[in-house]
């Protein structure tokens, strides 16, 4: 699918953009890699050890429409990541986040279809799903933007989709490199804000391969959903240092005791597939799409009314030995 194909990640130089380059130039022969972000430490860091003769790397803000329309001028395929992503910081900054997460999203959609792209993917985040913090909302905000964008989209080729997962294991921010601080600073406890808080626990290849994967099942409009393990915040901590005691702390602001990908209030749009879910459109959108078969013929079927997937009564939870050897393959203990 991406053999001689113009491939744009927003935010790409991030943990996950990163990530997607690297499974593309492994796996595809792509015409160009176009990295759009707006650090150029970071982009000149990422150009070298990612400098193939496909690479290209734009400067640019989400928020500049027209420096967005000239980076995507050609591309095929676009991939959403950038966003502001800080909750305490979105809190003390709304507008800030709101431009960039919001506006950005809207300025991705435009001019995807004003240069015509076939395929649009932007990626969301549990937090989008009963949002009880303003980060949550304007993912939410912009979850429902890139929906609605295949309607906007009219006769234009653009179709739009989303991809929600949950924590990705050691990006950036991640309570593991929080943990690893607190240990390696002689800390003879670990601070846990809520003894039963859970987390739903993505791999940064397993949210890359998702995304991949979805180019080639979506129709425009689905909110793609993985099943994926849960964890307790308690058993990671247990899994790193085990012999530190656990004190609580309470939860922070902004903060869930578990996390939601798909809400009960959605449980009548929302269709189970053997390794995924899909949140079909409130709305209908411009081409009549049967969601229960995707474009590679899986087939799913409605959920049970009031059915919720979170972290807290996922069915699937890893075990303290299991966190272990996780972190351990991917080199983070």
């Amino acid at each position: 699918m991406f053999d001689n194909k113009n491939i744009l990640i927003t935010g790409g130089t991030g943990s996950f953009g990163k990530q997607y380059t690297k499974t593309l130039l492994a796996n595809y022969n792509p015409n160009k890699i176009i990295i759009y972000s707006r650090d150029e430490l970071k982009q000149f860091e990422m150009a070298k050890d990612y400098d193939d003769a496909c690479m290209r790397y734009f400067i640019g803000d989400v928020r500049d429409s027209k420096r967005l329309n000239q980076a995507m001028n050609g591309v095929d395929f676009v991939i959403h990541a950038a966003a502001l992503k800080h909750v305490p910081i979105a809190e003390y900054n709304p507008m800030e986040c709101i431009k960039t997460n919001i506006m950005g999203a809207q300025n991705v959609i435009d001019a995807s279809i004003n240069n015509g792209a076939t395929k649009v993917i932007a990626l969301s985040t549990d937090k989008a799903a009963n949002p009880i913090n303003l980060y949550g909302a304007t993912k939410l905000a912009s979850d429902k933007l890139f929906v609605a964008a295949n309607n906007v989209a009219g006769g234009h080729k653009t179709r739009f989709a989303v991809v929600r997962y949950g924590n990705v294991v050691g990006s950036r921010g991640s309570v593991i490199h929080t943990f690893n601080k607190i240990i390696k600073s002689g800390s003879s406890s670990i601070p846990i804000t809520d003894k039963n808080m859970t987390r739903f626990w993505i791999t940064l290849q397993q949210g890359v391969d998702f995304v991949l994967k979805n180019f080639s099942r979506m129709n425009g409009g689905e909110i793609f959903i993985p099943k994926i393990p849960s964890i307790l915040i308690e058993d990671l901590a247990k899994s790193m240092a085990p012999e530190l005691d656990l004190e609580y702390i309470g939860i922070r602001p902004g903060e869930k005791i578990h996390e939601v990908m798909c809400p009960a209030d959605d449980s009548h749009l929302t269709l189970e597939f053997k390794d995924h879910f899909v949140i079909q459109p409130t709305i209908q959108t411009s081409d009549d799409f049967d969601f229960t078969t995707n474009n590679i013929g899986e087939r799913g079927s409605l959920v049970e009314p009031g059915y919720c997937y979170d972290s807290g009564s996922n069915e699937t939870f890893l075990t303290v030995d299991e966190i272990t050897n996780l972190n351990k393959s991917l080199g983070y203990v």
